[in-house]
């Protein structure tokens, strides 16, 4: 570190804070706006796309499936937009986000510390879409097969609403999101001498057992191949953890 950036004082620290978090409801409130206006686009090309017949999904596996929506309060499709305007701004901007909290912490790590965890945080955007997308184009389709078709009897038939299938979206495709965020954790704890490679593969069959009962929660159908299509991306990234983590 530099002689400046040693001297900072705690007011300094809170100052740049500050000025960064500003920056930050800037940038994502400008972008929030653009899709607010964007909404045909938005909902039609974007969000509803898998309660269709014809999302690359469905076709793949050659399923006939579909998902009549329905409104069931006056003012949840307007509270759903701004919902769905702020999610989707904050998946857009969330590398400027990462950049911003990298100027923030730099400053404080020595040089060495600096190169390594700049490089896991550049990676973390690449990680964070990776797990945006497997949630939206191969996770949240089988949860909605799944779903549309359990009853607990066949006197109840299911109807869903706008609003559920909007939470249901969002939860799936921001925690895949979040969970492909794991190397990226890894990578700054083996920075800081927390974790070392050697730990992550003697845990290598503990962390097989709960990515499979993970995997089998966040996809309740029960059958081998939607198990698999969330098992494998998990097991990948632990792998991608431990080629990344450092030696002790």
């Amino acid at each position: 570190m530099s002689d400046t950036e040693q001297t900072m004082s705690f007011w300094d620290h809170l100052e740049d804070l500050r000025k960064s978090i500003i920056r930050m409801i800037l940038v994502l409130a400008g972008v929030a706006v653009v899709l607010f206006l964007l909404k045909g686009f938005l909902f039609d090309g974007i969000i509803l796309g898998p309660s269709r017949a014809d999302f690359p999904f469905y076709r793949l596996l050659g399923l006939d499936f579909s998902l009549p929506l329905v409104n069931l309060e006056v003012a949840a499709q307007f509270m759903i937009h701004m919902k769905v305007t702020f999610i989707c701004a904050l998946i857009l901007t969330f590398p400027y986000i990462i950049y911003e909290i990298w100027r923030f912490i730099a400053p404080a790590l020595y040089e060495r510390e600096k190169k390594a965890v700049k490089g896991a945080f550049m990676f973390a955007s690449l990680l964070f879409y990776a797990g945006v997308l497997v949630g939206y184009m191969i996770v949240f389709p089988v949860m909605l097969n799944f779903f549309a078709d359990y009853q607990v009897s066949a006197a109840v038939p299911n109807t869903f609403s706008l609003s559920s299938y909007i939470s249901l979206f969002s939860a799936t495709v921001l925690a895949f999101g979040i969970v492909f965020e794991f190397p990226t954790v890894i990578v700054v704890l083996s920075v800081l001498g927390i974790v070392t490679r050697e730990t992550l593969r003697s845990y290598r069959k503990h962390a097989i057992c709960i990515i499979l009962i993970l995997a089998a929660i966040i996809t309740p159908t029960g059958d081998p191949f939607s198990l698999m299509v969330c098992s494998v991306p998990l097991y990948l990234l632990y792998e991608l953890s431990i080629f990344m983590c450092r030696k002790e």
